[in-house]
């Protein structure tokens, strides 16, 4: 029985054995349907009706939904007159839930508001009489960013393709490829990499899953053919996909009940999804129903600006960086920048920290009025990912020039100086 056991679990771990060099890396994504990102659409629906009106508005909202009911409460300091019952109805509605077959009907939803102002000891603390370029963090807390050569937007092959096969699956239902699609759905994408040096490349794509909400009245063969069809074709790039990929849609078979009605939802639960699938580590803070005070949301986007103009201007191949904020206080706490070995010959993590410093000034102010943070843009971002899209609002994904030798210059006559 011991050695039948043995076997068996030897057999197991033979499963996944790659070629030595080798490994595999999970991303996932869902879509706008997704109860939890149903959620953050409503935030940052809210968020962008009172910036329409004041670009002012201090905004920290916070949506829950299940069933027919969703509530949405937190602290909304604002000049803007803002109907936040019709915005709840009107975001559910853009997402598709428009008939309680699909898990939610934004006509005969139940809408519960409980919004208070912004507490004034915050705001004494983050604005007061303040320069705009002087204003404080809204919260501490610390945020990352992150950016890879392995693909043209700089994100990570497992979750571009990720992002990519939720707008194709949205496109597909709102355009009707595929009457059978509902709101709800999930996919996820395992990449195979291969490591050599400090860095690395994908191979190969290993597995994709489907999950996508379906009515009742098309089959499990069906769903896989039109999903082959109408998704894979259109998103998988061909080179990365062999003979032993294995694709796993639908596995539960039946997802008719979908949306609210099968999860309940919230605000901020999808933090992966909406940075980078897994890579590079998160500081924990969400994004959805946050105005630009907020360095959660802020600084994020921040961060990723500079990860991304250091990959663009070829000064290393991927990297990360956090940046740290107290409440009150302009000035990061502390800034780190990791380049994981794949930094430029004659470049160190040292030089990259103080070319990102030479570069980038990180007060909130700054990167509020630099990046155009006061816009109503955010509802676009709440699904699809915060990052990897070329979108003109989303100016986070407009990478600065860095030019090398005029710092390599500017280092050298400051050393010159100090002598």
């Amino acid at each position: 029985m011991q050695q039948e056991e043995s076997i068996q679990q030897s057999h197991h771990k033979k499963k996944f054995v790659l070629p030595k060099g080798h490994f595999l890396f999970t991303s996932e994504s869902v879509s706008a349907g997704h109860p939890d990102k149903l959620c953050d659409f409503i935030s940052d629906s809210v968020l962008d009706a009172c910036l329409e009106q004041d670009p002012n508005s201090k905004v920290a909202c916070e949506s829950a939904c299940k069933n027919s009911l969703v509530m949405v409460f937190g602290e909304i300091t604002t000049h803007a007159q803002v109907p936040y019952e019709t915005i709840v109805r009107e975001a559910i509605k853009q997402v598709g839930y428009d008939n309680i077959s699909k898990g939610l009907d934004y006509r005969n939803a139940s809408v519960i508001v409980s919004l208070d102002q912004q507490s004034q000891e915050i705001n004494q603390a983050v604005v007061g009489s303040k320069h705009e370029d002087e204003i404080g963090a809204g919260d501490q807390g610390l945020m990352i960013g992150y950016a890879s050569d392995e693909t043209p937007e700089l994100m990570p092959l497992t979750h571009h393709l990720c992002n990519r096969l939720i707008s194709r699956l949205q496109e597909c239902r709102e355009s009707e490829i595929c009457p059978w699609m509902r709101p709800d759905a999930k996919v996820q994408v395992t990449v195979e990499y291969k490591r050599e040096d400090s860095s690395f490349y994908p191979v190969r794509i290993h597995n994709v899953l489907i999950s996508q909400q379906h009515d009742e009245k098309i089959t499990h063969s069906e769903i896989e053919a039109e999903l082959h069809k109408h998704v894979l074709k259109h998103v998988l790039p061909q080179k990365y996909v062999d003979e032993q990929t294995q694709y796993h849609l639908n596995p539960s078979k039946a997802f008719t009940v979908g949306g609210p009605y099968g999860d309940a939802g919230l605000t901020g639960r999808k933090i992966i999804v909406d940075t980078y699938g897994g890579w590079g580590g998160h500081g924990g803070g969400a994004f959805s129903g946050k105005d630009p005070t907020k360095v959660d949301r802020s600084a994020a986007y921040a961060a990723r600006w500079v990860a991304k103009s250091l990959v663009a201007s070829k000064l290393c191949k991927r990297v990360m960086i956090q940046v740290a904020y107290g409440i009150g206080i302009s000035e990061p706490l502390s800034i780190c920048v990791n380049s994981y070995g794949t930094q430029a010959e004659g470049l160190d993590d040292d030089d990259l920290s103080e070319i990102v410093q030479n570069h980038f000034d990180l007060r909130p102010g700054v990167i509020i009025r630099e990046l155009k943070l006061r816009r109503p843009i955010y509802a676009k971002t709440a699904s699809g990912g915060h990052f990897g899209r070329n979108e003109p609002e989303f100016t986070w994904e407009q990478p600065k020039n860095i030019n090398l030798a005029a710092w390599k210059a500017h280092k050298a006559e400051q050393q010159q100086q100090n002598q």
